[in-house]
C-alpha cells in the first residue's frame, strides 16, 4: 500500500520574509507618523480614563480642551504632553481629535510627540514600572502591525463586493477603539502578521492532526452527528484521505479524533509541545484540507472561503492580543455546544425571543487535548493550544437580501475619510436609521438579562447586525463558550440550566477574569453594561455624535426609550428590572491598560457613571403605563 504523503500540494506559500521593500515604503509614508499618534492618543486617553496618569484640564474653546500631562526628560528637565479633546457625556470617557500629540520641553519649541519619548518622560515615573518593558513591546507591535496594514488599505470607498459580510471581516482593521494595544499579536513576526491578519485577506489551509482518543476530549451539540459533521467538513475526498494515510500506518481511524490547527501553531507550538505524542504515533499529522479559509477580525477563527456556508472554524493560536493569549481552554471548547444549545432551547420556547428573531450562532462542537493526561510537568505548557470550537456560519441564517456587518463596523471610516454607512444614512436618515439601529441591537441584550438572567458578552466583534439595504433587520450574537454569566438561583428556568465543564485552577490563575458562574447579581448585570453599553454602544454613540453631530443626550435617550418600551411591555419581569438595574447611576467595567500595564495580581476595576441613569423612570410609573 503507498503511504500518503500528507505534505504533497501544499497551498500555503513559505512564511519567512517580509517584502522589505513595501515595508521600507511604509515606513517612509504618513502611515508611520498616523498609526503612532493613534496608539498615543488611545494610550493617553486609557490611562487618563483609568486614573493612572494626572493631567491638567485646560478649556481652549467652547467645545474644545486641552489635556496637560507632565514628565521629565533624561536630563531631569520638566516636558509637558499637550493633547486636544473632551471628556464625554458617555461614561467620561476622554476623546482626543486628531490633531497630533505635542511634546513642549522647558522653553522649547512643541513639536510630534513620539511613543518612545511618552514612555521614558511619563510612563518611567509610574510607582510600579515592572512590566513596563512589557507593555512597551506590545505597544511597540501594536505600531508596526498596524502601519503595515494601513499600507494596504484600500484608498477610496468600498465596492458593492467589498461591502459583504465577508469581505467587510478583512477590510475592517481598525481593531479596538479603547485598548492602545489593540494590534499587538505578539507571537507573529510581520511576515506572519502579513500571512496570517485579516486585513492582509490572505487564502489559509487549515492543518488537520489525529489525536487518539484516549488523549482527547470531545462534545458536541444535543442535534449533532459528530461523524456526520466531520465528513460535511471536510468532504469525501479528504477524509478518505486521511483514513488512508492512517490505515497506512497501521493505526484505527476509530481510535483516533481529527483537529484542525492554525499553519502558524503547528509551526510554533504543536510541532514542538507535543513530540512525545508526535513519536509514540498518539499525535499524527494528517497535511491540509483542500479547502481555503479565511481569518476573521478575531485571527483565531477562521471562515472557509470556498464555501461560506459551511461552519466557522475557531483554533487554538499562541499569541497575544489586547488583553489576553488566544489559546483556546479545554473547558471552553466543551461548554461551547453546552451553552448554546441551552441559550437556543431558551429561545426557542420565548415567544419574545422569536418575536425579536435574533440568531445565536451555535457552537456545535468542541474537540479539546484532555491536558490532564500529559505528564503533570507539561500541563501548563501544553494548555489551551491543541482544540477547536466550530461555530454555525452567519450564511445558514441570512435571507434573500439580507446582507450583514460587524458591529464595530459601524464606526469605519473608508480610505477617503468617508463613513462606511453614509449611504445609509442619506438613505433612511440619521434619526430613523438610530432608532431602528438601538430597537433590533438592545432589545435582545436586555431581553436575555431581564427574561433570563444572563447576562452576555455582546462587544462590537461578537455582534453582527444583519440588515436589508442598510436598514437594521435583527441581530446576530457569537462567542459563548466563556461568554456568558449568570446566578444559576437567578435564572428564569433554573431548571433548565446547564451542567458547565468546571474551570480548572491552572485557567482561574491564568485569567481570573474568565469565569460563567457568581451570585453578584450586579457582577451579571455588569457584564452586559460593560461589553455592551460601554464598549459597543458607546462606539457608535461617539461615532455618530463626531460625523453626524447626534447629540450624545439624544442617543442615549433613545436607547433608554428601547428598554422602557420593552419593561412596559413585559411587567411579568418587574421584579428583575430592579435586580438587573440598567439604569443603576454606576457600574463596574474592567481596566483593560491598567491589566497590561500593572498585570492581573489584583482586579483592575473601574467605576463609571452611567449615561443611561438620568432616564430612570420609578417602577410605579412604568407600571401604570403598562
Amino acid at each position: 500500500m503507498t503511504v500518503l504523503n500528507p505534505i504533497e500540494n501544499l497551498i500555503e506559500p513559505t512564511v519567512n520574509q517580509i517584502d522589505t521593500v513595501a515595508w521600507v515604503a511604509a515606513l517612509r509614508s504618513p502611515h508611520l507618523a498616523n498609526v503612532e499618534q493613534r496608539v498615543l492618543r488611545q494610550l493617553i486617553q486609557a490611562l487618563v480614563f483609568e486614573e493612572v496618569l494626572d493631567y491638567e484640564d485646560h478649556t481652549r474653546h467652547s467645545d474644545s480642551r486641552l489635556v496637560v500631562l507632565t514628565g521629565t526628560d533624561a536630563n531631569g528637565q520638566k516636558v509637558r504632553y499637550l493633547a486636544e479633546g473632551e471628556f464625554k457625556e458617555s461614561y467620561g470617557l476622554l476623546r482626543l481629535s486628531r490633531r497630533p500629540v505635542m511634546r513642549v520641553e522647558n522653553g522649547g519649541t512643541p513639536c510630534e510627540a513620539s511613543l518612545t519619548d511618552f514612555s521614558a518622560d511619563v510612563l518611567a515615573a509610574l510607582p510600579d514600572t515592572t512590566r513596563l518593558n512589557a507593555f512597551m513591546n506590545e505597544l511597540t507591535h501594536t505600531l508596526v502591525k498596524d502601519v503595515q496594514a494601513q499600507a494596504t488599505a484600500l484608498p477610496g470607498t468600498l465596492t458593492a463586493d467589498q461591502r459583504y459580510y465577508d469581505a467587510l471581516e478583512g477590510h475592517l482593521m481598525d481593531a479596538h477603539s479603547y485598548h492602545p494595544c489593540y494590534k499587538s499579536r505578539l507571537g507573529f513576526s510581520l511576515a506572519e502578521n502579513q500571512r496570517y491578519g485579516p486585513e492582509f485577506q490572505q487564502r489559509l489551509p487549515l492543518y488537520w492532526v489525529a489525536l487518539h482518543k484516549n488523549k482527547t476530549r470531545l462534545n458536541a451539540s444535543e442535534s449533532l452527528d459528530s461523524d456526520q459533521f466531520l465528513r460535511s467538513v471536510l468532504g469525501d475526498h479528504d477524509l478518505s484521505r486521511f483514513e488512508t494515510h492512517l490505515n497506512a500506518l497501521g493505526k484505527n481511524r476509530d481510535d483516533y479524533r481529527l483537529i484542525p490547527v492554525h499553519p502558524w501553531q503547528w509551526n510554533e507550538r504543536i510541532a514542538t509541545e507535543f513530540y512525545p505524542e508526535l513519536a509514540t504515533g498518539d499525535l499524527i499529522w494528517l497535511g491540509q484540507g483542500q479547502d481555503a479559509w479565511r481569518a476573521q477580525q478575531s485571527i483565531r477563527t477562521l471562515a472557509n472561503a470556498d464555501y461560506p456556508e459551511k461552519p466557522y472554524a475557531k483554533v487554538s493560536l499562541g499569541i497575544t492580543n489586547t488583553s489576553t493569549s488566544r489559546i483556546m481552554a479545554a473547558h471552553t471548547c466543551l461548554n461551547g455546544p453546552v451553552i448554546t444549545d441551552w441559550l437556543q432551547r431558551l429561545i426557542g420556547q420565548d415567544p419574545i425571543a422569536r418575536d425579536m428573531d435574533f440568531v445565536i450562532l451555535r457552537e456545535v462542537l468542541g474537540v479539546t487535548c484532555d491536558y490532564e493526561r500529559l505528564p503533570a510537568a507539561r500541563r501548563l505548557s501544553a494548555y489551551g493550544h491543541l482544540g477547536v470550537v466550530w461555530r454555525e456560519s452567519l450564511h445558514t441564517y441570512l435571507r434573500p437580501g439580507e446582507d450583514a456587518i460587524p458591529f464595530n463596523g459601524l464606526s469605519h471610516q473608508q480610505g477617503n475619510g468617508e463613513p462606511l454607512i453614509e449611504r445609509w444614512i442619506e438613505r433612511h436618515g440619521l434619526e430613523a436609521w438610530t432608532r431602528q439601529l438601538l430597537t433590533v441591537a438592545v432589545g435582545p441584550i436586555i431581553h436575555m438579562l431581564f427574561g433570563h438572567g444572563i447576562g452576555m458578552e455582546s462587544h462590537g466583534q461578537n455582534i453582527i447586525l444583519i440588515h436589508e439595504d442598510g436598514w437594521p433587520k435583527r441581530i446576530a450574537l457569537k462567542d459563548f463558550h466563556d461568554g456568558v454569566r449568570y446566578s444559576r438561583d437567578h435564572l428564569t428556568h433554573p431548571d433548565q440550566c446547564p451542567e458547565l465543564f468546571p474551570v480548572p485552577p491552572t485557567h482561574a490563575q491564568i485569567n481570573p477574569n474568565s469565569y460563567i458562574l457568581t451570585n453578584d447579581l450586579n457582577d451579571v448585570r455588569d457584564y452586559s453594561l460593560d461589553a455592551f453599553f460601554f464598549i459597543a454602544l458607546s462606539d457608535v454613540c461617539l461615532f455618530l455624535n463626531d460625523c453626524y453631530q447626534l447629540p450624545e443626550k439624544t442617543f442615549w435617550q433613545m436607547t433608554a426609550e428601547v428598554i422602557h418600551d420593552y419593561q412596559a411591555a413585559h411587567p411579568e419581569h418587574r421584579e428583575r428590572f430592579e435586580c438587573f438595574d440598567v439604569f443603576t447611576g454606576c457600574f463596574e467595567i474592567e481596566e483593560l491598560t491598567k491589566r497590561r500595564l500593572f498585570g492581573d495580581a489584583q482586579p483592575r476595576i473601574k467605576t463609571v457613571r452611567n449615561p443611561l441613569a438620568a432616564y430612570k423612570r420609578r417602577q410605579r410609573n412604568d407600571s401604570l403605563q403598562a
